[in-house]
């Protein structure tokens, strides 16, 4: 085995060749100033082992438009901040969001899809009726509203404490736009209840949405070809060549989304309906469905920068929250469920998860975009807002109740982070003892944030896994 060593801001990376492919291993680095970087005498917490020649995703090295190794993150995600982002999201302030999944389509009528017409939120009974014990034998349109369909379930207790929240959120200072939350058709869903997997929904109506928001809401150049399927490949590289052309913050806004795009995929493979049979339905990775997507050879090539956009955004909502967290350093911030011990233990736990972000050494400089000529800065900030602001409205379109909820919310968690990008100065002048005129956030911004976040991560910890199963696999 020959390794070559090299040195990155993490720590050391050895690159070594075992006979069945090459390898990775991933020290975090602590050592005495002075020391060299190649130094073997390093605090060694872990090691990755990924043979990409077995993988096939020949996803490593550095990433575009920023100084970090994917190397790195996956060692800081997997290690550090997926344990604490999971535990974060299971307590009672952020697993419940209020959001309204009974807002029509601002865009296009409904085409009459079953899935669409049949997949509905129910209003939050007492008790919810027994499902079946087998989706084996139903219809492809019957799958969809079965699997799809919100679990909308909650207790007494729980719609007693909504109302004292609602009570306690309504006397804070709110200077921003609260958008659909506050409607009466808002309805608090437990997300725990609900995770977000594979649901049956697809085909056309769900490719509509998508080829909406990468066609009519990226910025691109006007000849770049995209195929309604966005399983299928492009016709060549044009795309790419095209797209470098583009300034940074148009590059930044299309790698967001696609981004986004590949998390969600990534979640439904990791969590798709592998037996239908009696009984409860058995979920688990689909190793065939991801290579549909990411394989580079059965998607020529694009399915690694589809990967590396989802690192690319996980990157951009990390530095959201270390930017944020002098918000909620503040000690009359408070995550406020009416149960004092407990919210008490989850602000500690969300402080702990903004330390480790801070930590960080390789974060995305924001600096970097919108730099330029002031006006044009300007103009182009606002198109970058608007264009944001209409992907969030065609979310309104999405047919699958179950995808509409964990598609608002993970989009509302970008915007909440380029949000916080944007603030920079407000974030910096806030006052130590008093709520800011300036810089404000919902309950609901913050609970998206969170959970959006902690989807990146969760991405990026089930990219490992696939990584392992391809191995057994060959």
């Amino acid at each position: 085995m020959n390794p070559q060593s090299r040195g990155t801001a993490a720590g050391d990376v050895c690159w070594f060749h075992t006979g069945e492919g090459w390898g990775v291993e991933v020290g975090w680095r602590k050592r005495p100033a002075g020391q060299r970087t190649g130094s073997r005498n390093l605090l060694r917490r872990h090691v990755i082992l990924c043979y990409l020649s077995v993988c096939s995703l020949q996803l490593t090295g550095v990433l575009d438009d920023c100084f970090c190794d994917i190397e790195s993150i996956d060692v800081f995600n997997n290690f550090k901040i997926y344990p604490s982002i999971k535990k974060l999201t299971e307590r009672d302030y952020f697993r419940y969001y209020r959001v309204n999944l009974k807002r029509p389509c601002p865009f296009w009528p409904d085409d009459g899809h079953c899935s669409i017409r049949d997949c509905h939120v129910e209003p939050c009974p007492e008790v919810r009726g027994q499902s079946s014990n087998s989706v084996s034998g139903l219809s492809d349109c019957e799958q969809a509203k079965e699997l799809g369909a919100i679990n909308s379930t909650l207790s007494n207790q729980s719609k007693e404490a909504f109302a004292d929240w609602a009570r306690h959120d309504d006397a804070q200072d709110h200077f921003c736009e609260l958008d659909d939350e506050t409607s009466p058709d808002a309805e608090y869903v437990d997300l725990l209840l609900n995770p977000e997997r594979y649901t049956g929904y697809k085909g056309p109506s769900a490719w509509r949405v998508w080829n909406s928001i990468y066609e009519e809401n990226c910025f691109k150049p006007r000849s770049v070809y995209r195929p309604l399927n966005p399983l299928a490949p492009s016709r060549g590289e044009s795309r790419f060549v095209c797209r470098a052309r583009l300034c940074l913050e148009k590059r930044v806004f299309y790698r967001l989304i696609s981004g986004l795009h590949s998390s969600i995929n990534i979640h439904l493979c990791a969590e798709y309906l592998l037996d239908e049979g009696w009984g409860k339905p058995v979920w688990g990775p689909n190793i065939q469905e991801f290579r549909q997507r990411f394989d580079p050879a059965e998607t020529k090539g694009e399915g690694t920068r589809r990967l590396k956009n989802l690192y690319f955004l996980y990157l951009i909502e990390l530095r959201a929250l270390s930017k944020v967290a002098p918000y909620f350093e503040r000690a009359f911030v408070n995550l406020y469920t009416g149960n004092a011990q407990e919210d008490g233990a989850t602000k500690e736990l969300l402080l702990q998860v903004f330390n480790e972000t801070k930590a960080f050494p390789m974060h995305f400089d924001e600096k970097s975009m919108f730099a330029g000529n002031k006006m044009e800065a300007k103009t182009l900030k606002e198109e970058f807002r608007l264009h944001f602001k209409n992907i969030s409205r065609i979310m309104d379109c999405v047919g699958c109740s179950k995808c509409r909820l964990w598609g608002k919310l993970q989009t509302q968690g970008l915007g909440t982070a380029l949000k916080i990008l944007f603030s920079e100065k407000e974030i910096k002048n806030l006052p130590e003892h008093s709520p800011s005129k300036g810089f404000q956030l919902t309950r609901q911004e913050i609970v998206a944030l969170l959970n959006g976040f902690g989807r990146l991560s969760t991405s990026i910890h089930q990219l490992h896994s696939f990584r392992s199963l391809l191995k057994q696999k060959r």
